[in-house]
């Protein structure tokens, strides 16, 4: 499944290493594409290991905000 979330406070290359990072560490997760500009986050991933909310959560855990 691919997911597209909205994550505010990411300003510079750390930001997305460390969304990335999260994102990459969660069982399920198969790819991670992070659009500093935008503010988004394209997850592609396995719905039967991981759900919207874990994701969430890891990125929440890092100090940033989940828009949805």
């Amino acid at each position: 499944m691919q997911l597209t979330l909205e994550v505010n406070g990411m300003t510079c290359g750390h930001c997305e290493k460390a969304v990335k990072g999260a994102l990459e560490e969660l069982q399920g997760v198969e790819g991670v594409e992070v659009h500093l500009s935008a503010g988004k986050v394209d997850v592609t991933y396995d719905e039967s290991f991981v759900s919207k909310d874990k994701m969430k959560d890891a990125i929440e855990d890092q100090g940033y905000d989940v828009v949805g």
